[in-house]
């Protein structure tokens, strides 16, 4: 019994250096708050990318992602993206942003999509 709380504790432990080794400096000091993405990372535009590639696997409608314009992340258990994405419909051309929400739990190599819809 104690051998398995202590294996629970250091699994729970390893997540939570492994979230702050991911996180900059400023980030690793405060879980639960959101922090400006930095739209020159290439893990962001990955995720935008990805979450365009998941919203048209669900809805069938034909965008393409060009680029992130904006965004938000808050460490939490794992990452949660609040994105702004440039798209383009397939069949006319014409560009919109998009709001996704992404859940990242890298640990798991597990990502979510939360939602997908026009900005506001």
């Amino acid at each position: 019994m104690r051998a398995a709380v202590l294996l629970g504790v250091l699994g729970i432990a390893i997540v939570a250096i492994h979230i702050v080794a991911m996180a900059t400096p400023a980030m690793a000091q405060t879980f639960g708050v959101w922090y400006p993405v930095d739209l020159s990372e290439g893990h962001v535009q990955y995720i935008g990318r990805w979450a365009v590639a998941e919203h048209v696997k669900q809805a069938k409608d034909g965008l393409k992602f060009d680029k992130v314009v904006g965004g938000e992340m808050m460490m939490s258990i794992g990452i949660d993206f609040r994105l702004v994405i440039d798209a383009s419909s397939t069949s006319d051309g014409k560009h919109a942003n998009y709001e996704a929400r992404v859940h990242e739990r890298d640990w798991m190599d597990g990502i979510s999509l939360l939602s997908f819809k026009p900005a506001k």
